[in-house]
């Protein structure tokens, strides 16, 4: 193993649940020595500004939160363009933002490929699960999964399935969240992870979805801001030209014109499928994404929640590219940047980082490296409130009581869980500072892929659905997700140290989404008790009201 594979993670796995994957299989591309940075004291004012502006907030949003609803989905009241620009905030990480700009720099066009894969899954939603999931559902994907199925076993599975991805990414964020402070700020990585901690849970127990939505979107408008500005400063420096920046960069980069072809990072048809798929159907199946469709206030809203997201996210993932190549042309080369080994300091995560300093001086470098951080905080926050709801709504209120509890005490549960979860990604956060955390990222999103969107979409779109399907199809894709992963480079070279993994490839997804719908498909085939029976005439009811949302408002389940 490579010890400073995570040692890279500042940016890389820092901060995002949705290039995670990328950032899995480019962690070679990533790696190089954390060198710590002078401390910057325009990046810890900007970021005590926004730390004090998020705690405003906070305190604004808990006078406001009163119920469950309140708690859970802000009340329903967020429009369209709101709940999009948060979204985008949180689908917009700093591991977009530095890991794939670090991509970019590295190997050119190639980079091109994580970018778009992000943004293709977004269709999947808005053409798919949006309007159903919000006419559907309450609080969780849970919710829309159980509506006609038994609850007991399938919020369970959906719990599970939510609070591996949670925890999984978790941990990957306050590594990345420590490590990112250490280069930035120059604080020491236990003090970071603490302040890391302490604040997602100041924003998630006090504040709810509330707060957690205004602070997705104040970072979503701080980081397309800066990266617009970077941006237009790199394409003014070539006239606006893309063909003088293209030429310009294989001038300078060292493989020359090969960085303008394609092919390089994955080259194999079988990887190109399965991260493909992993990509789609991922986004589909994280549980702090679905989360925020049942914050506005109908259908028509959640529809235009996507499409502004997709605007957001698809001009961001542009202007990554831009950044990737404006670093190549900007700060390769320039002994202020470069280590006394030829390499960019603290590795080619950095690469957005010091073309900020190039572009806009200390002061502008200061602004983005507190957006970076500020970027951490938002994703935190989410994946928190996404498993605190899995815990209070689908496992307490659900399961254990029945719905035979107050909604006072579904939120004195989920804000102990919120707690709860802060004090565990602490104290992981501190125990894997030196590990390579890589197949945390990718194995959280294979299962969103193999275990969650299998189970929403056939709950949705298949007739023939059973409980007994839904569940052993679920855990079916868990096991193969988490053994392939295990049996892949990652782990089985990577961490355990053998020469040859037994699974050659770094993506499980497509044999593990294969294996959870064909499981699914079989066994329900195969179902013949009698509540099987009633499950499928009770799609009628629900196909009726996901296309009409009459009675979104009651009670999620039959």
């Amino acid at each position: 193993m490579k010890p400073i594979t995570t040692r890279v993670l500042a940016a890389a796995a820092g901060a995002s649940s949705l290039c995670l994957p990328a950032l899995a299989h480019a962690a070679g591309a990533l790696e190089g020595e954390v060198v710590q940075r002078d401390t910057n004291v325009t990046a810890i004012i900007m970021f005590f500004i926004f730390v004090v502006a998020t705690m405003g907030i906070t305190y604004w949003a808990a006078r406001q939160t009163k119920s469950a609803k309140d708690f859970y989905a802000a009340g329903g009241g967020i429009t369209g363009f709101q709940n999009g620009m948060a979204i985008a905030g949180d689908y917009m990480s700093a591991a977009s933002f530095l890991g794939i700009s670090a991509l970019v720099f590295a190997s050119g066009f190639d980079g091109l490929i994580y970018s778009i894969g992000f943004l293709v899954g977004w269709p999947v939603i808005l053409f798919l699960v949006a309007e159903r999931l919000r006419n559907l559902g309450k609080f969780t994907f849970a919710d829309v999964a159980s509506f006609r199925l038994e609850q007991k076993p399938i919020r369970i599975l959906a719990a599970c399935g939510t609070l591996t991805v949670v925890a999984l990414y978790l941990i990957a964020q306050m590594v990345g969240a420590g490590k990112l402070i250490q280069i930035l700020f120059g604080l020491d990585y236990i003090i970071a992870v603490f302040i890391v901690g302490a604040l997602m849970i100041t924003y998630v127990m006090f504040g709810g979805m509330l707060a957690t939505t205004w602070v997705q979107i104040i970072k979503a408008i701080l980081l397309l801001s800066g990266a617009t500005f970077m941006a237009v400063m790199v394409m003014w420096n070539y006239g606006f030209s893309f063909e003088n920046l293209f030429t310009a960069a294989t001038e300078v980069h060292d493989k020359g014109m090969a960085i303008m072809a394609p092919g390089g990072l994955v080259s194999n048809p079988v990887d190109a499928i399965s991260l493909g798929l992993a990509l789609m159907f991922g986004t589909a199946g994280l549980p702090h994404i679905l989360m925020r469709f049942f914050t506005v206030g109908d259908a028509k809203e959640a529809r235009k929640s996507v499409f502004y997201a997709t605007g957001f996210i698809g001009y961001f993932y542009i202007l990554t590219f831009v950044i990737g190549f404006g670093a190549i042309v900007l700060v390769l080369g320039k002994p202020e940047f470069m280590t006394g080994e030829g390499g960019l300091i603290g590795g080619d995560n950095m690469a957005a980082i010091h073309l900020a300093e190039a572009v806009g001086g200390d002061f502008f470098l200061g602004f983005i490296s507190a957006v970076a951080f500020a970027t951490i905080l938002a994703v935190v926050a989410g994946l928190t409130l996404a498993g605190a709801s899995a815990v209070s709504h689908d496992l307490y209120a659900s399961v254990f009581r029945k719905g035979r509890c107050t909604e006072q005490q579904e939120i004195r549960v989920s804000k102990i869980t919120t707690v709860c979860l802060g004090v565990v990604a602490i104290i992981l956060g501190i125990a894997f500072e030196k590990q390579n955390i890589a197949f945390m990222v990718g194995l959280a999103f294979a299962i969103a892929a193999s275990v969650n969107f299998p189970i929403l979409f056939l709950s949705m779109f298949w007739k023939g659905l059973t409980t007994k399907g839904a569940l052993y199809g679920g855990f079916i894709g868990l096991i193969v997700a988490v053994t392939l992963v295990v049996l892949g480079p990652t782990v089985w070279v990577a961490i355990f140290g053998f020469e040859e993994a037994i699974y050659p490839s770094k993506y499980p997804a497509l044999w593990s989404i294969s294996a959870a719908f064909l499981a699914t498909f079989l066994i329900s085939k195969m179902d013949q008790s009698e509540g099987g029976k009633n499950e499928a005439i009770l799609f009628e009811d629900q196909y009726v009201r996901s296309q009409t949302g009459i009675g979104a408002e009651g009670a999620s389940s039959h």
